[in-house]
């Protein structure tokens, strides 16, 4: 399948995704409990602002505001009925910053989980996680999105329902899960077991890997475990940039632009292609990425100790791959994509 994200994949050795949309849009006023998907249609002028702070600092990749606008997220907000409407707004926007960036900026439609348990342990069927997918996937689809972006999975029955829509709308795709549980998605699963599943999909991703999760170090962690396992896909990593904390009311990360330099140069030594960052991770981080990516060379794969030393020590002692389990208490709890 050619497509603007392989060709670019073709020409560059790395490419760099973007950062946040939570916390950036928190820092222009979003509210806690408010929908942000509603702004591709209210508040556009700041949807545009997000995405050109992504596309100015230097990303090749931008993801769409529309990671909860599938019908299950959306009916919280009485807009259930809205969704081909807003992630069209919302890859529509996109691509209006892409094509004036003056060089090639990749719009991939942001799809996250539908926010319900699959069956059998929950209610939610194939059947209906695959109706949900590609109805945001048509969306985001006829507002000019490169790619579809599915993130944040932790459940492969859902990553394999998006894959299966995505194939329904005839669209080329990119995939991770978070990894934010003792080194395992919450319904359990490994880095390797992440590789494997993958490889047995139909309509294979043109790349896929990590983001969010417990921090930088854990995710270089599921990154190395990812390589390990002898992938044929190009690897993602958006790592978080550093840890939460509450101050004056707010959520604040305390990873540093320097750290996520190390964070961005780190992650392409442990075999990671596609760079970016997730909660926390604002332009100015960015930033320092790009330039870090570009002026330092490229070294031999980190061990975990040199992890530990750069970016500091991870949540659990395993992540699963040596057949360990969740030996060690987690020094932050889980969160989702902020």
């Amino acid at each position: 399948m050619t497509n603007a994200l392989s060709k670019l994949l073709e020409t560059r050795d790395w490419l760099m995704a973007d950062g946040a949309t939570g916390t950036n849009l928190f820092n222009m006023g979003l509210m806690s409990g408010d929908a942000p998907e509603l702004w591709n249609v209210d508040e556009t002028a700041k949807i545009t602002t997000l995405y050109k702070g992504a596309a100015v600092a230097g990303s090749d990749i931008f993801l769409t505001n529309s990671f909860g606008a599938n019908a299950s997220r959306l009916k919280l907000h009485g807009a259930e009925g809205r969704v081909h409407e807003l992630n069209k707004a919302a890859a529509e926007i996109g691509r209006e910053v892409a094509d004036a960036a003056g060089r090639p900026v990749i719009v991939a439609g942001s799809v996250g989980p539908t926010g319900e348990i699959m069956a059998p342990m929950g209610s939610l069927t194939h059947e209906n996680a695959v109706e949900m997918f590609h109805e945001q996937a048509e969306g985001l689809k006829a507002g000019g999105a490169d790619v579809l972006w599915v993130e944040t999975i932790s459940a492969a029955e859902e990553f394999i329902a998006a894959a299966e829509a995505f194939a329904l709308a005839d669209m080329p795709w990119c995939g991770t899960m978070s990894f934010d549980t003792a080194g395992r998605t919450m319904m359990g699963l490994t880095s390797a077991d992440m590789v494997k599943k993958v490889g047995k999909i139909t309509h294979q991703p043109l790349a896929f890997g990590a983001n969010c999760g417990v921090g930088a170090s854990d995710l270089l962690r599921t990154v190395l475990g990812f390589a390990a396992a002898g992938p044929t896909l190009p690897i993602i990593a958006k790592g978080n940039a550093g840890i939460p904390k509450y101050h004056d009311g707010h959520i604040h990360y305390d990873g540093t632009p320097d750290l996520m330099a190390d964070y961005a140069v780190l992650a392409r030594n442990c075999g990671a292609t596609i760079i970016g960052g997730c909660c926390g991770t604002t332009p100015e981080h960015l930033r320092a990425m790009r330039e870090a990516l570009e002026t330092r060379p490229k070294e031999d794969a980190p061990t975990l100790d040199e992890i530990t030393q750069a970016l500091g020590g991870f949540s659990s002692a395993s992540d699963g791959t040596d057949g360990g389990g969740p030996a060690a208490s987690p020094r932050r709890g889980r969160r989702r994509r902020a």
